[in-house]
């Protein structure tokens, strides 16, 4: 498999791993925004797949043409689940489906590449939670450094960083990458990123679908909270 990192020193995670990394709190290992983050790590396995040559999106639902194994667990799960499925379906219905284990899985990858540890604790010691604190900090500083530069400075992005900032955008989590930075300009800069050519044709059309199928997700969810809580 070739190297989903995106410079030569750093450590080698998925775009799903990167997107949980800038959920994580350093010191707590508590997620924020959980539910979009699961959301937006589903639709990172599509992409993740489409980038390896193993998926396209023909007439709005996503096709397999080559089930061979990518080489991270998370992806490759993600993959036969695809494959294995008799009638294609769309984007929406995959990153709804994959949505269930997208967290877990993210998180057991981080683990095995010593980037976050499990903490394991008991809430007004009766509820047990898992957290994930930081154990090393290096690939989430690489990934908020890109960010910056093609967000907030203006640099072409590579395709990997393009890609990532669709997912966060589509998901509504700008404040997860740029906590301190002004809304709507992040939010203008990524809509213009995202809609950018730093991607082949094939890859834009998933990532693309990936996009729209969350920002449809999320508003249906941010609709249904508001009428249950009224």
């Amino acid at each position: 498999m070739e190297s989903p990192t995106d410079t030569p020193t750093e450590i080698p995670t998925t775009l799903g791993e990167q997107l949980l990394l800038l959920s994580l709190d350093d010191e707590s290992g508590a997620a924020k925004e959980s539910a979009k983050v699961a959301l937006a790590i589903s639709a990172a396995a599509l992409v993740e797949c489409a980038l390896a040559d193993r998926i396209e999106v023909t007439d709005g639902r996503v096709t397999v043409v080559d089930a061979t194994p990518i080489g991270e667990p998370a992806l490759d799960a993600a993959l036969a689940l695809i494959a294995g499925k008799e009638r294609p379906s769309s984007a929406k219905d995959w990153i709804n489906r994959l949505k269930r284990d997208a967290m877990a899985e993210a998180n057991a990858g981080l683990i095995a590449k010593g980037l976050v540890r499990e903490e394991k604790k008991k809430v007004l010691g009766l509820i047990p939670v898992r957290r994930y604190p930081e154990a090393d900090g290096s690939v989430e500083v690489a990934v908020r450094r890109r960010l910056d530069a093609a967000v907030l400075e203006g640099a072409t992005p590579d395709e990997r960083t393009g890609v990532l900032v669709a997912l966060l955008h589509g998901a509504k989590l700008h404040r997860l990458a740029f906590p301190d930075a002004d809304a709507r300009r992040v939010a203008a800069a990524m809509e213009t990123l995202a809609q950018g050519q730093w991607a082949a044709t094939a890859v834009r059309q998933v990532v693309k679908a990936a996009e729209d199928a969350l920002t449809a997700i999320i508003a249906v969810t941010v609709a249904t909270t508001v009428v249950a809580g009224s």
